[in-house]
């Protein structure tokens, strides 16, 4: 399921799990994906330790939701957020939600949203446990979205050599374009794309510092890479197969 930039989504963020620093960045990236029409944020705002955020949301239209932590080391901020997202679920009204939080508390809750047949972005750090990161269609870190807004914190590219040495990219990219090639081995560079989101939510030539899949595909060496011209005679494509299957060919 491909997002379109008209899609409603609703963002729910858990600022005790997620710092203000990101704010531009994550809101640049939901912009790719659709509209933000609600924008909540849950927290306990008499703690000092959410000052970061309180300075921004007025400027950002992002509505705070207090939640006291009634009993210490027990998180209300999350059950406030999966309500409020069954709330909005039920009205009916967006296509999607941005679950913007660490915690694997959420995974539930984003594997309910899907069913419901609405798309799911996670947004969070490296550390989020593997099965909220699975339970969305797909799944940003942030990591990338403070690279985006600080070139100090920028993700180092990774050689060409490092990546085909990277076992599970090698697989995952081998994998999605054999799922996508004709008879001749050639699959589109957008099919590909498409099929590793449905094998890899958290997927994303970012992760390796590169800023778009072509890029990232051409760095491995691994592939032929080909720019066709299509119909209307303006507009290019990019093909890609695998040189494995190259060497078949002229083995036969």
């Amino acid at each position: 399921m491909a997002a379109e930039k008209s899609q409603r989504l609703a963002v729910l963020i858990d600022a005790d799990n997620t710092q203000a620093s990101i704010i531009d960045g994550l809101l640049s990236e939901i912009a790719k994906y659709g509209v933000a029409s609600v924008r909540r944020i849950y927290g306990d705002w008499t703690s000092p330790l959410l000052k970061g955020w309180k300075e921004i949301l007025l400027e950002h239209s992002i509505q705070p939701i207090q939640q006291f932590g009634y009993t210490k080391g027990k998180n209300a901020t999350d059950s406030a957020m999966i309500i409020d997202a069954m709330d909005l679920l039920y009205t009916g009204k967006f296509d999607g939600f941005c679950i913007v939080s660490s915690d694997s508390d959420f995974t539930k809750l984003a594997s309910r949203i899907r069913e419901s047949g609405l798309f799911v972005f996670g947004f969070g750090e490296k550390k989020t446990p593997s099965p909220f990161v699975s339970a969305c269609d797909k799944f940003i870190y942030i990591e990338v979205l403070r690279a985006r807004v600080n070139e100090n914190e920028a993700i180092k590219r990774k050689s060409s050599a490092e990546l085909k040495n990277d076992t599970r990219l090698v697989r995952l990219l081998r994998n999605a374009v054999d799922a996508s090639s004709d008879e001749e081995g050639w699959a589109h560079l957008a099919t590909v794309g498409s099929n590793i989101a449905k094998q890899s939510p958290e997927f994303d030539p970012r992760n390796y510092g590169y800023a778009k899949l072509g890029e990232l595909v051409n760095a491995t060496k691994l592939f032929d890479l080909e720019e066709r011209v299509l119909a209307d005679g303006q507009s290019k494509s990019i093909y890609l197969r695998d040189k494995r299957e190259k060497r078949k060919k002229n083995i036969t």
